[in-house]
């Protein structure tokens, strides 16, 4: 599987390079029908590949191939180390050693039955942040940042684009110029990865990672589902989402309900005042990622510029394109593209929230399983939201 994603990586590499020779061959020149249509072969060819991809990594999620030695290591003082300590918990449970049950709990904080579980280790910690970066891309654009604690949260905001100084006459004083703050809440919300139940012989066998089989389950769940809050949230009962604060930036014209234009791609990036532009980013669905990278400018060249080498973005107008499949396809009133400075999105975790349990009930029990749930309290909000605007599709 690894071989076959690496191929496919060097296939879009590939692609990319003949797409960007392309349009540094044609400059300023007027492009014709038959390479207008080479252009596009080359950008369906990297979206087929990259589709490949997703479908590739989503298996390899799905396969347990991962082995290590389930004998518990030993470290010089002879204590059981954390990463050990929690497989022994996810495969036996507190069917364990006194010395063993002793290892879990230093390395598993036990907290009350109203908070899930037991606290994971930093390690397990990680891994699950680390899982949910790569799943969901809000984490991986917007300013993540951490409490000690879950209190309420308000963040003061203040709009400062339209402010201006002044000139002052010789011995004259200087005139009131009075800033207007606001505060914005960033309050966390705590989440499940809901119950998975998993064979009792496939926990049992040593040959399995169980640590990194669970874990990464559990945190694919909680990144897909804060992933789709951090974009599109609400704000009642959730977190409020980029999507849902970010102002209107453009609204496409008649007929443009499942498309949008060169033009109106140019007024939703100027519609961003240019103090947020150095860090902007465009944000949108994968299925708009394939209409906006065909479109041309008023000469008929391609506006879109594939990342040429591996992990290099694609580019639009001279900023990076980021895809993000919580973002409305393109559809009547859909708000299907975001332009703007991400980092004003304040992504916050609680330190220490992430949990996990294992449940032996007869519930799962009686049809031979084990069950795990995980949790963890984090929430978002665009705090500025000047800083981000959307295109909307037209209703018509």
């Amino acid at each position: 599987m690894m071989q076959n994603l690496q191929a496919l990586r060097e296939k879009i590499a590939n692609l990319a390079t003949q797409a960007k020779n392309l349009l540094a061959e044609k400059g300023s020149q007027t492009w014709s029908a038959e390479e207008q249509a080479k252009f596009d072969n080359f950008a369906d060819e990297i979206e087929r590949a990259k589709g490949q991809i997703k479908a590739e990594e989503r298996m390899r999620e799905l396969d347990a191939d991962k082995f290590f030695n389930a004998a518990p290591s030993k470290k010089d003082e002879g204590q059981i180390d954390a990463l050990a300590a929690v497989a022994l918990y996810m495969r036996h449970g507190n069917n364990v050693t006194n010395e063993q049950a002793i290892a879990i709990r230093n390395a598993m904080s036990t907290t009350t039955t109203t908070e899930g579980g037991f606290t994971v280790p930093a390690e397990i910690a990680a891994m699950v942040v680390e899982a949910m970066k790569t799943t969901g891309a809000m984490r991986q654009i917007a300013e993540v940042f951490s409490t000690a604690g879950g209190n309420s949260l308000n963040f003061p905001t203040s709009d400062g684009t339209s402010e201006v100084g002044e000139i002052v006459a010789e011995n004259a004083g200087a005139t009131t110029g009075d800033m207007t703050f606001g505060t914005v809440a960033v309050n966390p919300y705590k989440y499940s990865s809901k119950k998975i139940a998993l064979p009792w012989e496939l926990i049992s066998d040593s040959a399995i990672d169980v640590v990194s089989f669970v874990v990464n389950r559990l945190a694919m769940r909680l990144a897909r589902i804060t992933n789709t809050h951090y974009t599109t949230g609400t704000g009642t009962g959730q977190p409020f989402g980029v999507i849902a604060r970010a102002a209107t930036g453009k609204t496409g014209i008649t007929g443009q309900t499942l498309t949008v234009i060169y033009d109106d791609l140019f007024d939703l990036k100027h519609s961003v005042n240019r103090a947020y532009r150095p860090g902007a980013k465009w944000m949108m669905n994968d299925l708009s990622v394939s209409i906006v990278s065909k479109l041309k400018d008023t000469q008929g060249r391609p506006i879109w510029e594939p990342g040429v080498t591996l992990g290099a973005p694609d580019m639009l107008l001279g900023h990076e394109v980021v895809t993000n499949d919580d973002v409305a396809v393109m559809a009547a009133n859909a708000k299907s593209i975001a332009f703007g400075d991400f980092k004003k999105y304040m992504l916050r975790d609680v330190s220490g929230s992430v949990m996990m349990r294992r449940f032996d009930d007869s519930a799962f029990a009686l049809n031979g399983q084990v069950g795990f749930c995980g949790w963890m309290r984090t929430g978002g909000n665009l705090v500025d939201v000047a800083a981000v605007k959307v295109y909307i599709n037209s209703a018509t």
